[in-house]
Formats: C-alpha cells, sequence, structure tokens
C-alpha cells in the first residue's frame, strides 16, 4: 500500500522539482547571475583565440558566466550544431554564436529562440532578420572589408595588371562578403583583370597551401609570376598563400593582399612579402556579443546591428597606436 501510494506521489514530486528549478532559474536570471554560450566557428586560429579574449573580458566587467564551446575545425557543421543543442538542453541564459553555415545553422538558432534562450549572432552572417530571428547580428562590415583590400590593391598595382583571389569556402557569409567586396572594388579599376576568382583555399591552413600552389603553379615564370596582385578573405587561406608564395621564391616579387593579422602575417608584412592587411577586431568583437547579448536578457534595447569596424594595414602605418591594438592585443590577460 505504502509502495502503491510513493508510486501516485512521483509525478507530483517530479513536477514540484521542475517547478523549483524553472524558479531558481528565473530568480538567477532576476538576480542578474547569468550563463552566455560563445560558440565560435572554430578554436584553432589566433582570430578566434582574440574573440574568446574579448567574450572574457565582457564576461569579468558583467559579472556573468562566459562559456567558450566550438569545433575545431571550421568545416564541421555537425559538431557546431550539437554544441548548439547542448547549450539548449543546459538551459544556459544566451547563445552568442558564429555559424559555420549561413543556413545550416539556421533550425538550431530558431529552436533556441523558441526555447527562450536568446542568440545573438556575431562574426558571420546567418539567413533571417535581425531583431525577429535573432537578437542582434555583431561583425565587421565584411563586404567594406573586402571593397578596402581591393582598392588598396589596385592602388598599389596602380590600376593595371593582373590579379587573382583565392576563396575562403562555401556557406561562409563572412569570407562571402569579403569576396563581393574585393571583386566589387576591382571594378573600379578596369584595367586590372581578374584572371581567377573560382578556385577555394578550404578551412585549414594546409588546404590552403596546396590551393595556393595549385593555383600559382600555371601562373610561375622563370623569375616570378604573369600576375601582379593577389588577395584572400581569411587568416588560414592567407597563411596558405603566403606560405606557397615563400616556398616558391615569389614572395614580395607580386602585391600580395589578406584579411586578418595572425603573428606570421604581420612577420610577412613586416618583411614585404605582405602588401596590407585588411584587419578586424576580433576582441571587440567576442566583448561586444556578450554585451549585447547581457543587455538584452536584462531587459535594455540593443541595437540589431552593431559594427566592430574594419582597418587597412600597411608598413606605413602599422606602429600607430589604435593599429598596434590591434595587431597585438593583449590575450593572455583574458585567457588565463
Amino acid at each position: 500500500m505504502r509502495r502503491a501510494m510513493i508510486l501516485l506521489m512521483l509525478p507530483a514530486i517530479v513536477l514540484a522539482m521542475s517547478s523549483c528549478d524553472r524558479k531558481d532559474k528565473e530568480e538567477d536570471k532576476k538576480a542578474g547571475r547569468l550563463t552566455i554560450a560563445v560558440i565560435p566557428k572554430a578554436t584553432m586560429h589566433i582570430f578566434w583565440k582574440s574573440v574568446e579574449a574579448g567574450a572574457k573580458k565582457a564576461g569579468k566587467e558583467l559579472d556573468v558566466e562566459v562559456i567558450w564551446k566550438g569545433p575545431l575545425r571550421e568545416d564541421d557543421r555537425e559538431d557546431q550544431i550539437k554544441v548548439v543543442d547542448d547549450m539548449i538542453t543546459r538551459g544556459v541564459s544566451g547563445i552568442v554564436l558564429a555559424p559555420l553555415d549561413d543556413a545550416a545553422l539556421r533550425g538550431p538558432v530558431s529552436e533556441a529562440m523558441r526555447a527562450r534562450i536568446p542568440v545573438v549572432i556575431f562574426d558571420s552572417g546567418l539567413k533571417g532578420e535581425a531583431g525577429k530571428d535573432y537578437v542582434s547580428f555583431v561583425a565587421t562590415d565584411n563586404e567594406k572589408g573586402g571593397l578596402l583590400g581591393g582598392q588598396e590593391l589596385g592602388r598599389a598595382l596602380k590600376g593595371e595588371g593582373k590579379a587573382v583571389m583565392l576563396r575562403y569556402s562555401v556557406g561562409h557569409a563572412s569570407t562571402t562578403n569579403r569576396e563581393v567586396g574585393f571583386l566589387k572594388a576591382m571594378k573600379e579599376f578596369p584595367k586590372i583583370e581578374v584572371v581567377s576568382s573560382n578556385q577555394y583555399a578550404g578551412t585549414t591552413a594546409e588546404s590552403a597551401y596546396t590551393a595556393a600552389e595549385r593555383l600559382l603553379e600555371p601562373l610561375k615564370t622563370a623569375d616570378g609570376l604573369t600576375i601582379q596582385g593577389i588577395f584572400c578573405p581569411n587568416e588560414s587561406s592567407a597563411f596558405g598563400m603566403l606560405r606557397a608564395l615563400q616556398d616558391g621564391k615569389v614572395a614580395g616579387k607580386v602585391t600580395y593582399v589578406a584579411f586578418d593579422a595572425s603573428p606570421k602575417l604581420i612577420d610577412g608584412l613586416k618583411k614585404g612579402h605582405i602588401h596590407a592587411l585588411v584587419v578586424q577586431n576580433p576582441v571587440y568583437m567576442g566583448y561586444m556579443g556578450v554585451k549585447t547579448m547581457v543587455r538584452h536578457l536584462r531587459g535594455e534595447k540593443v541595437n540589431t546591428r552593431i559594427d566592430t569596424g574594419v582597418a587597412v594595414v600597411t608598413q606605413a602605418n602599422m606602429d600607430e597606436p589604435k593599429i598596434k591594438e590591434l595587431l597585438y592585443p593583449e590575450l593572455d590577460k583574458w585567457l588565463k
């Protein structure tokens, strides 16, 4: 009889415990004790380490817990979707996401929003409408960045010559927009012929190195290349191209504009192997991603689009204080 009574009471006990859990979460949110999951495209590039530093800086300033978790590689859509699903199950206060694919991540984001877990998109766009399908989009104006890179290349070539672009990977809105911006800039220089713009680097520096070698091989001459300009739209494609130019003994013999900054790319700029770097502010991007989410959760109005800035860096301006902050961010202070 007693056992039967306990069995009858179990559903009520479970319901009461569930209700208490919900109340605890609601009270935690009211008290400002928030848990923000920051999910990057990958965790292995310097760019993402910089984003992590900015996110953790914001977490410390705002007194919220920041969970940093993402796939190892920028082509592992399934793993990133799993991370999003895990964070929904965990019941985090909010998700700050850099989607690996502007279409594939739309479903998981919708699921999070339906579960009343708001999502801020950062770095790379997602199909849908900011303010409706997700809270806000925090990112570089990537098309503008590509445009600036193309204009810098055009000026350096004095408006004449041949150029190539090594694309990054299909489905990444950020790099696609940079590529669009670069090609728009090339239209401003009708005497510059883009002889190749349909080859892809892939998502790692190694795949980019292989793709760059394949692109450059038919363009080689006895003492250089048949082209005068090169553009690459992100850190891994840029480094793969730099290695291919250096190994082929043609670095510095072609005007090369790359996107993003890392110690090796900065070294290439110093040596004259890279003419210019189009540089984002990933620390600020991570910082504003978390800050925007916390403001939203605390009932403050947030902008649906936040531009985190972009700059063109050359040997001429790389020692300016503001540029040095972009090239040499204090990561260790926040990643310890």
